[in-house]
């Protein structure tokens, strides 16, 4: 407990406070002096260097807040572009779309006696295209009751009612499609996924699209199990124009790798870290523990990295995706998806599963095989694209 000073004891010709406005008003480094009063003995004394003035305070929040401005606005151009780009989304659901055609044959000459069949074919349609059960269920039911209610009275009102179900799901649970790249440079982006799901070509693509935005980027080969993976991601880097750090060694620890990179990025000025990771099954425990260090890696060279932790899920395999997503969701935290081979499926239903499962945004989809084929998930430009 601190003693009380005696009324004879004088800490200086004026108040701490009072000397702390007085130095700023005039724009003087202030430097701190242990006091040698047994008011302030208890207190643990911090040592300054007397050649090192401390940065002013509206300085560093001038420059966390250009970082900010920087990534706020490279966020709002991906989005931008993907409301663009809606012919590529239309052309890449196309298979999905050709399931789903069967409801507007439905809903051509629907009459209220015909209900119950409708809607069970209905059902049938989106339970093919992988919605799955619950979703479907909860989408069906609300359309009878409208329905019933009077609410609902043609067949295009029940069309447009379903694809404001669909986008509402969309909305509600994974509202935050855009990346979330904090406010201090380098930004970090994890890939995490199993093994052929396109987590490096997927990186590939994202780098290409965040620099043609304006962003320096450093890409980073954690992948040090798969023999080719760091020798496809250089094949990437040199496509995109982007700088690579690489395992200096045989059986490096990708924890190692990915730390390099961060301090690299940190020091040399790059925008964005793309961390590439080793396809993993989600039911192996021992390289599941693996992602955690690496995250743990990260954290300790930037604070509050990782900024995104994007997880690869392949579009062909529908609703078998969400064992996958709850397991590296419960491991590292997802904070988006990124779904790919989507153009080869019928199954884009999965999409709106995994978001109402799991809360959790899709952020990109893969749409076909070309560089500019990752494009930025926009929720009612998917939902015209499956029910056109």
């Amino acid at each position: 407990m601190l003693s009380t000073p005696s009324p004879s004891l004088h800490l200086t010709e004026f108040s701490l406070p009072r000397a702390i406005e007085m130095a700023s008003s005039a724009q003087f480094s202030l430097t701190f002096k242990p006091s040698p009063s047994p008011l302030f003995s208890n207190f643990p004394r911090t040592r300054f260097s007397p050649f090192t003035t401390a940065r002013p305070i509206a300085s560093r929040f001038k420059v966390l807040a250009s970082q900010t401005g920087f990534f706020t606005r490279l966020g709002r151009l991906i989005k931008e572009k993907a409301k663009s780009d809606v012919e590529k989304i239309f052309s890449g659901f196309s298979k999905t779309r050709d399931n789903l055609a069967v409801i507007d044959e439905l809903l051509l000459y629907w009459n209220l006696a015909d209900t119950d069949r409708v809607l069970d074919e209905l059902e049938e349609a989106l339970l093919v295209s992988d919605f799955g059960p619950r979703i479907t269920i909860k989408i069906v039911e609300r359309l009878r009751e409208d329905i019933l209610s009077g609410k609902l009275k043609s067949g295009s009102e029940i069309k447009d009612a379903l694809k404001k179900s669909v986008l509402d799901l969309l909305t509600t649970k994974g509202s935050n499609t855009e990346l979330r790249l904090g406010f201090r440079k380098p930004a970090v982006i994890m890939i995490v996924g199993v093994n052929g799901g396109g987590k490096t070509t997927s990186l590939g693509k994202l780098a290409y699209r965040l620099k043609n935005e304006g962003a320096k980027i450093l890409m980073a080969a954690g992948d040090t199990f798969r023999a080719a993976a760091s020798d496809q991601l250089e094949i990437w880097a040199e496509r995109t124009g982007c700088e690579i750090v690489v395992a200096e060694k045989e059986n490096a620890k990708a924890s190692s790798v990915l730390s390099q990179a961060v301090k690299r990025g940190k020091e040399q000025g790059f925008d964005v870290v793309l961390c590439d990771t080793s396809g993993r099954l989600h039911t192996n425990y021992s390289l599941m523990e693996e992602l955690i260090a690496c995250k743990k890696a990260v954290e300790k060279v930037v604070r509050g990295a990782p900024n995104e932790i994007l997880l690869v899920l392949d579009g062909n395999t529908g609703l078998n995706m969400l064992p996958q997503a709850r397991e590296f969701n419960e491991v590292v935290g997802i904070t988006g998806f990124i779904l790919t081979k989507l153009d080869g499926s019928a199954r884009g239903g999965c999409v709106v599963s995994v978001v109402d499962e799991l809360g959790i945004p899709v952020k990109f989809v893969g749409v076909g095989e070309g560089v500019e084929d990752l494009q930025p998930f926009d929720a009612e430009a998917f939902v015209n694209a499956i029910f056109s």
